[in-house]
């Protein structure tokens, strides 16, 4: 398939006929950088962590709500997987083609060997759409999670959904 980045991606969903909305902006590293923005979509934008458990056997792209602090106990647990790690940045590079602050689901395009397992967290089901970068972090795109996920599928990667509780206020 060649990596996949920004150009790539964008061709990918017009080729394959999936609707999306995309807003083009300056570099943003950090979710206070993307609530910046003020994106149209901006409520529904995902936060990406890449992580892998303590052998290196197992890698997960855990895509949830910005807003929710991520729990690592309660998501090894979820998943039945054992202790979880931030992967590193080579790791990111290896495995998705993607710079830190470019996380994206896309990146499993760029997975060839499918390892990489996709985890959504349930509250997700409610959104209107996924707010994701492009594997790019100068763009921000809406996609139907439905679509994002049969495209995620047809690659080759498992996904899951997950129910991860959010603190008591």
């Amino acid at each position: 398939m060649g990596h996949m980045g920004k150009e790539e991606v964008i061709r990918f969903l017009k080729d394959g006929g999936y609707e999306f909305a995309m807003a083009e902006h300056e570099p943003v590293f950090t979710m206070e950088g993307m609530e910046a923005l003020g994106l149209p979509f901006g409520e529904e934008v995902v936060k990406n962590l890449f992580l892998r458990d303590d052998k290196k056997r197992n890698y997960y792209l855990v895509v949830m709500p910005e807003d929710k602090p991520a729990n690592l106990k309660e998501l090894r647990s979820a998943l039945e997987a054992r202790p979880l790690r931030f992967a590193s940045e080579e790791d990111l590079q290896t495995y998705l083609g993607l710079y830190a602050g470019a996380v994206s689901p896309f990146g499993v395009l760029n997975d060839e060997e499918a390892t990489v397992q996709v985890v959504f967290d349930s509250e997700l089901e409610t959104y209107g759409g996924v707010g994701v970068h492009p594997n790019d972090n100068t763009a921000t795109l809406h996609v139907k999670l439905p679509d994002l996920m049969s495209i995620i599928e047809a690659h080759g990667n498992p996904t899951r959904f997950v129910e991860l509780s959010r603190p008591e206020e």
